[in-house]
């Protein structure tokens, strides 16, 4: 069969359409403003209405601008703080949808298939949504992709250059250049549901041993590329349990901290969408809070081996101040023209990053810092000295580690959580080898068919 979906230039016109009538004012607005070497004030005023202009097309381009907004310096300040704003649930396709999404996928018996479907869905998002449905006893998450999501975020990307272009007329600390490519790449392994259904595999593999974290099996014969089939799993909105116990407070965190951790320091695989919606609480035998169902699996950064490496190196040079293991980890990152005073600069904003994990106590991870300043300060002056030597390129793997490392830093604040994270990560990399993990991963990625 004919791919009717597949990105075209009809889709993408409409797309291109949509989005002009509701940008392309703030655009000019945008543009006028720079011209005329306009206030801070005005540029509030403008980011807001891009703001506005963005929350009334959902899809592809919302969940681009939610995800710049958690890069730290990739757009001014005023509209990384307008576009967190951005809700990511969006209004569900109608029954209508779903009958012909279901049967272009499973056939048109497609629910002769299950025991039941609910039409009503339990989740919807920005590229798709979630339905609950049951077969033999078994109940199931069934995440179906909205129509023409191909064409839509072609022509979206497209408009994440003015984004981008805002950046380069408001300062030249940082090169966009590398974030923007992430961004396209990521994105676009998302609408490719037979890659997440192997990254959920994958997850299997790489927490199988792992009693404080959930990942659900995939049914294949349910799955297709635009919608895949998981097992349901019980559990509760993470932030229901802000004022539960300390005790399941800190379990829950420790295995956010372990889900996010381990995968990356025995596999170089990360969770790059930090987004509440996608863990919920599972609760034990007696009722308490068991550890964490991990969800969704589109948004996942498989790293090199090399660039792993680097960020045990980056820890050990910082934690011994061995000042040549921390240049030799920005090396193996990718930075170039390295000096020392760009070496101190990227220090800087690693020593936040790694805060936690370089103190062996208990404490919480913003340590007496205010949540709603947690980063900000760090993120000044960081940019305040790149702006001042000169445009640095951020190597491309940044973008969501760092992304995902904040937003685990955000899970550990609504959770109030008090750990020792020094001992948390070195048992994560204890005995640490870069050959282990590159071994480790290929074998991982084989028998899933990442690669």
């Amino acid at each position: 069969m004919s791919d009717t979906e597949q990105n075209r230039f009809s889709a993408r016109a409409s797309r291109y359409a949509r989005v002009g009538a509701n940008m392309g004012g703030v655009a000019a607005r945008i543009a006028g403003g720079m011209l005329a070497g306009r206030s801070s004030a005005s540029d509030s005023r403008n980011a807001a209405a891009l703001t506005q202009a963005l929350g009334g097309l959902k899809g592809p381009l919302m969940k681009v601008a939610q995800l710049i907004s958690t890069i730290p310096e990739a757009i001014p300040a005023e509209y990384a703080e307008e576009l967190r704003k951005l809700q990511s649930d969006a209004p569900p396709m109608g029954w209508a949808f779903v009958k012909r999404r279901m049967a272009s996928e499973l056939g048109p018996d497609w629910m002769r298939r299950f025991s039941s479907f609910e039409k009503e869905p339990a989740a919807a998002a920005s590229l798709g949504q979630v339905h609950r449905a049951s077969l033999d006893g078994q109940n199931f998450a069934c995440k179906l992709q909205y129509p023409d999501m191909e064409s839509a975020v072609e022509a979206d990307l497209k408009q994440l250059d003015l984004l981008f272009a805002l950046h380069r007329q408001f300062s030249t600390a940082i090169d966009t250049s590398e974030i923007k490519q992430e961004i396209g790449a990521r994105i676009r392994e998302e609408l490719d549901y037979v890659r997440e259904a192997k990254h959920a595999r994958l997850y299997n593999i790489m927490l199988a041993d792992e009693d404080l974290v959930r990942v659900p099996k995939v049914e294949a014969s349910l799955s297709t590329r635009r919608l895949i089939t998981l097992e349901w799993l019980n559990g509760e909105k993470l932030l229901d349990f802000k004022t539960a116990s300390k005790d399941a407070r800190n379990r829950i965190a420790t295995a956010m901290f372990k889900a996010w951790w381990h995968p990356f320091s025995h596999y170089g695989v990360i969770h790059g969408d930090p987004h509440l919606g996608n863990y919920t609480v599972f609760r034990d035998e007696d009722g308490e809070a068991g550890g964490i169902n991990l969800l969704d699996y589109g948004c996942i950064r498989i790293f090199p081996p090399r660039f792993v490496g680097g960020v045990v190196d980056l820890y050990r040079g910082l934690l011994e101040n061995d000042e040549a293991r921390t240049v030799h980890a920005y090396e193996v990152w990718g930075f170039k023209n390295l000096t020392r005073e760009l070496i101190g600069i990227l220090n800087l904003w690693a020593r936040f990053i790694y805060g936690p994990i370089l103190d062996d106590r208990v404490r919480t991870i913003a340590d007496g810092v205010a949540p709603g300043s947690y980063g900000r300060k760090e993120a000044f002056d960081v940019h305040q000295a790149l702006k001042a030597r000169g445009p640095v390129t951020i190597p491309r793997e940044f973008v969501f580690m760092d992304r995902a490392a904040l937003g685990l830093g955000g899970v550990f604040l609504h959770l109030d959580a008090e750990l020792n994270f020094f001992t948390l990560f070195n048992a994560e990399i204890e005995a640490f080898s870069t050959k282990t993990v590159e071994a480790r991963q290929k074998a991982a990625l084989t028998t899933t068919g990442l690669v």
